[in-house]
This record gives structure tokens, C-alpha cells and sequence, in this order.
């Protein structure tokens, strides 16, 4: 089993730009998709909420999905995990995720954010495979993994290259050597097992196919990767062409294609306010009245809306 990274007590998760950026992009491709047909205040949401729940206060407060199960693995701060909920309609169970799925209710279509804070490794994979085979059709599925290097920081891709190997050899690319396994080259990598992973779940479902939908890379702190979609049968696949994704920043019908890369430029409170005032600008629009890069700019432009604006509240 992989060993329990307690990261909930190193990270401020409810300060990390990047992902509440891409919180606030999943809960607009959600917003589309119920515009579509989807019945998403009707599905379940199951997440990795920690201590601080906030996808669950987002998804429930804007989507409205009123059935959630927050999975922690740690029995060591069950109290604080179920004291901390915001919602008393939020379900806690204390076990590995692999043991819930199985559980997870057919007759509903879920949201299930596999947000793991680790490396890849064997566990992982077993998990997405089993979401993938017995989830209804029309649920969706998000994975979330650390793509940093593995082991510890005296190591090299040659050390790293053995990791992947022992732990999921299965579903690395066909002719591999050292230099597939650069930190430069580790997120591509990553998103290319995930992908195996996701295909070899779906081996059983002849009713449905895997619509590829996320493609997410940010950096809080560690280099992490997302990648997701829904489970559809044909009905769901039309439906899900005509919710309008097509036109967001943040789509990616395929994992092949470049990802859609969470940036997030520094800019102060009056510099964004003065770029709101312009946004959407056009492809070379620049400020005249302070200096911005080009591609700070265009890196606004495309997360601007789902920005989060922090400030201190003296009590």
C-alpha cells in the first residue's frame, strides 16, 4: 500500500491558485454540461476532502449536488475530518479508495476526483481501472497525480526509470529508456499511463466509450497533472458534443494535445483590476500603464474568470 503523505498538513489547499483555478474550470465545464441535459445536481460527488472540503462546498453551493462522500485513508484524524465538514450532508468514509468504489450506488451517475497527492504507482492504477469498469455511463472520472520525480532528491531518471518499472510497467509506452524518464518529460509521461490506465478500465464497456474532457498542469508547489472525461454511451457522447465545451480554454478532447497549462502570472490587486477592465482582450493587446509580458497577459486572459481574489480580513 502506498504510504499515507499527510500532505494535508504541509499544503494550504484552500490557498493554492492553480487549483482553485482549476476547481472553478471543472465547475464551469459541470455548469455547461447540466445546460446540455446532464443531471448533475443529481449525481454523486465522491473526493479526497481532507480537512478542508473545498471542491465539496463549491460543487455543492454552485452545482447544487446534494449527495457527496468524502474518501480519507488516515484514521489518525478522523475526528478533524469529520468535524470540519461544512455541510452536514456530506458523508465521510475512512478507508483506501480502492475499497469505496466498489460501493459507489450503479443506479447513480457520479463525479468521482481520484486527487491523489502521491506519485503514480500500482494502487493508484488498480483504482482507475476499477472506476472505469463499474461506474454508470455518464459519470465522470478526474485523476490527479504528483508528477514529480519519485523517491528522494539525490536520485536520477535512471533510478526513476526502475520506480516506473516496479510499479507500472504494464502501461508505459512500448520502447522506453533513461531519457523518457527526465523530470522535463515526467508530466507527459504521466498523462500517458493515466491514459493506458483509463483504456485497459474501459476494456469491458462495450455499451460506452471514454470522452476525453481535462488535461490539466499546474504547479503549487509540486508539478501535478489531471486528466479526466465521462464515461458514454452514444446519447451521452451527442449531448456532450453540444454543451458548448468546444469554445472553453480549458477543454481537451484529447490527451495528446497540448495540455491546458495553469499559470498564474503576478500581478497586484490594482494591476488585475485595471486587466479585468480589458478582459477578454485581443491576441497582442498589452497595458500601457505598467509592464506585463505578453505571455503573462495571454496567461491572465485565459484564467482571469476563474482567478481567485484573496485578501486579509483583520478580526
Amino acid at each position: 500500500m502506498t504510504a499515507i503523505t499527510e500532505s494535508y498538513l504541509k499544503v494550504p489547499y484552500d490557498l493554492r491558485e492553480a487549483k482553485q483555478v482549476e476547481r472553478r474550470m471543472l465547475m464551469d465545464a459541470f455548469q455547461k454540461l447540466a445546460a446540455a441535459g446532464f443531471p448533475i445536481p443529481d449525481y454523486q460527488y465522491t473526493g479526497m476532502g481532507s480537512v478542508y472540503f473545498f471542491d465539496f462546498a463549491l460543487f455543492h453551493r454552485y452545482l447544487g449536488i446534494h449527495h457527496m462522500l468524502s474518501v480519507e485513508i488516515s484514521k489518525k484524524i478522523e475526528k478533524r475530518v469529520r468535524f470540519n465538514r461544512p455541510y452536514g450532508n456530506i458523508a465521510v468514509r475512512i478507508d483506501p479508495v480502492g475499497k469505496v468504489l466498489p460501493d459507489l450506488s450503479r443506479d447513480r451517475k457520479h463525479i468521482v476526483w481520484l486527487d491523489y497527492d502521491g506519485v503514480i504507482c500500482a494502487e493508484y492504477t488498480r483504482d482507475v481501472v476499477t472506476a472505469m469498469s463499474i461506474l454508470p455511463v455518464g459519470s465522470v472520472v478526474l485523476v490527479t497525480v504528483d508528477a514529480e520525480p519519485p523517491g528522494k532528491e539525490d536520485t536520477d531518471p535512471k533510478d526513476w526509470r526502475k520506480y516506473f518499472v516496479a510499479e507500472v510497467n504494464d502501461y508505459l509506452p512500448p520502447v522506453v529508456d533513461d531519457t523518457t524518464f527526465a523530470r522535463s518529460t515526467l508530466p507527459d509521461l504521466n498523462v500517458r499511463i493515466l491514459d493506458s490506465v483509463i483504456a485497459r478500465g474501459m476494456r469491458s464497456r462495450t455499451e460506452a466509450e471514454f470522452c476525453r474532457m481535462f488535461n490539466f498542469r499546474y504547479k503549487d508547489g509540486h508539478q501535478m497533472v489531471t486528466v479526466g472525461g465521462m464515461i458514454c454511451a452514444p446519447e451521452d457522447k451527442r449531448k456532450l458534443m453540444a454543451a458548448g465545451l468546444d469554445t472553453a480554454v480549458y477543454y481537451r478532447p484529447s490527451f495528446a494535445t497540448d495540455p491546458c497549462e495553469l499559470h498564474i502570472p503576478r500581478f497586484t490587486r490594482k494591476e488585475r483590476l485595471h486587466l479585468d477592465w480589458e478582459m477578454p482582450c485581443a491576441d497582442n493587446w498589452l497595458p500601457s500603464d505598467f509592464e506585463a509580458t505578453p505571455e503573462e497577459v495571454k496567461s491572465y486572459r485565459d484564467i482571469y474568470r476563474f482567478l481567485p481574489a484573496y485578501a486579509e480580513l483583520v478580526l
